[in-house]
């Protein structure tokens, strides 16, 4: 009963990463882009953590744990980007 679940979780959040794609492409501005662009990372997290549950792995838990580091640091980068104009002072 678990794995259906599982999937059928896996199915919805699939949906929503093509969505964020779309979202991505077409954004009219640079901050819904950047914003389509962080929704993806979480949506990766929790496709990759479902994934993790229906193969019983833990190696997919950490590969989850460096995506969302990865992704936090980056929107953090991009941001003081486009507010600033530059990363590093």
């Amino acid at each position: 009963m678990l794995n259906q679940i599982v999937m059928v979780a896996m199915i919805g959040v699939g949906i929503a990463l093509l969505l964020n794609l779309w979202a991505l492409l077409r954004g009219p501005s640079v901050p819904d882009r950047l914003l389509a662009l962080d929704t993806m990372y979480i949506n990766s997290i929790a496709l990759l953590l479902c994934y993790g549950i229906y193969a019983a792995s833990i190696l997919h838990f950490e590969a989850a744990l460096l995506i969302a580091m990865l992704g936090f640091v980056s929107t953090v980068a991009v941001c003081k980007f486009m507010l600033r104009g530059d990363i590093i002072e």
